[in-house]
C-alpha cells in the first residue's frame, strides 16, 4: 500500500463531511479519505470502515464497466498512529471541470429547490438534455438509473444531489457523464469488525434488503429492493436490463479476496451482501426478460 505520510500536502478544498487531506503522491493530486471519528455526540456511531467501503464500492463500479474514479488504499501515520485511508484520484484538470448536480439544479429553476425527490431529479435531467450551453455526450437519465442500480448492488444510502454530475470540457464544452465517485457511505461503514463477527444470516439478509437511498419518491426515501421488485419505472426496469449481463460476481469476489489489508470476516461479509442483492437484481431481470 502506499505510504501517503511522504506526500505533499496541500490545503483541502474538497467538500463532504468525512475527515480528508489534499495530498500530492507522484505528482498525482488525491483526496486522501481518513477513517471517521464518532460523529453523533453520545452516540457509539463512527464510519471507521469508510476507507474500505470507498475503495470497494469504486472498483465494483469499475468491474462492471463504469468510468469511475481511481481508488487506493494505503497508509497514513498521524500521531504515531497509523490510519488506513483511500486515496481518490482527482480527475479534474484545467480542461475538465466537474459540475455537480446539486450546482446544476440551482440554475435550473430558480422558483424551486431541488433536493433529491425523484421527479425533481428527473426534471432537472430533462432541462440538462436541452442546455445549449453544452454538448452532451452521454444520455444523462440512462446513466442515472444504471448508477442507480449499481448503488443498490453495494448499498449506497447516500448518493445525493453533491456527487454526481457532469464532466464538462472547458474547450469543446462537450459533457459526459461524471466518473462515479464518492462510494464511502455503501457496504455499512458503521459496522465495525466485532460486529460483523456477530451478525446472523437473519441479520445479514435484512441489511441487504432494509437499505435505503438518498433519493425520495413522495417525500419518502427509496428502499432500493422494494423498488426495483416493483417494476413500477419503466427506466429503471431498462437499467437493470442494461447492467445485469455486465455484473460479474466472481470478478467482484475475487477483487475483494485480494485486499490484503482487510480482515477476512469483513471480505465474507462484503461478499454475501452483495451476492444477496446480486440474486434479487437477477430474479428481476429474468422476470423482464419474460415481458
Amino acid at each position: 500500500m502506499i505510504d501517503f505520510s511522504k506526500a505533499i500536502e496541500e490545503l483541502n478544498s474538497y467538500k463532504g463531511s468525512e475527515k480528508k487531506k489534499t495530498l500530492i503522491y507522484n505528482d498525482t493530486r488525491y483526496l486522501v479519505k481518513f477513517p471517521d471519528p464518532i460523529r453523533e455526540k453520545n452516540k457509539n456511531i463512527s464510519y471507521i470502515n469508510n476507507a474500505f467501503s470507498e475503495y470497494v464500492g469504486s472498483n465494483i463500479f469499475k468491474i462492471i464497466g463504469f468510468e469511475t474514479q481511481n481508488t487506493i488504499l494505503g497508509t497514513y501515520i498521524y500521531n504515531g498512529n497509523e490510519k488506513i485511508v483511500c486515496g481518490c484520484e482527482d480527475f479534474t484538470n484545467g480542461n475538465h471541470v466537474l459540475y455537480e448536480f446539486e450546482n446544476i439544479a440551482l440554475s435550473a429553476n430558480p422558483d424551486k429547490k431541488i433536493e433529491t425527490e425523484l421527479s425533481d431529479i428527473m426534471e432537472v435531467i430533462e432541462e440538462m438534455q436541452n442546455m445549449s450551453r453544452i454538448i452532451l455526450d452521454d444520455n444523462i437519465k440512462e446513466k442515472f438509473w444504471e448508477m442507480f442500480i449499481i448503488d443498490s448492488l453495494i448499498g449506497n444510502t447516500d448518493r445525493h444531489n453533491g456527487n454526481w454530475g457532469l464532466l464538462v470540457n472547458s474547450k469543446s464544452n462537450r459533457a459526459t457523464f461524471s466518473p462515479i465517485y464518492d462510494c464511502g457511505s455503501c457496504l455499512n461503514p458503521m459496522l465495525g469488525d466485532e460486529q460483523i463477527k456477530e451478525l446472523s444470516e437473519t441479520e445479514l439478509k435484512n441489511l441487504a434488503i432494509n437499505c435505503y437511498s438518498c433519493v425520495k419518491e413522495n417525500g419518502k426515501k427509496i428502499n432500493y429492493i422494494t423498488y426495483i421488485r416493483s417494476l413500477n419505472n419503466e427506466e429503471c426496469n431498462k437499467a437493470i436490463l442494461r447492467i445485469y449481463p455486465k455484473i460479474n460476481m466472481e470478478k467482484i469476489d475475487s477483487f475483494i479476496d485480494n485486499i490484503d489489508c482487510m480482515i477476512q470476516e469483513r471480505k465474507e461479509f462484503y461478499k454475501k451482501i452483495i451476492k444477496l442483492r446480486y440474486d434479487i437484481i437477477k430474479q428481476v431481470y429474468n422476470k423482464l426478460n419474460k415481458f
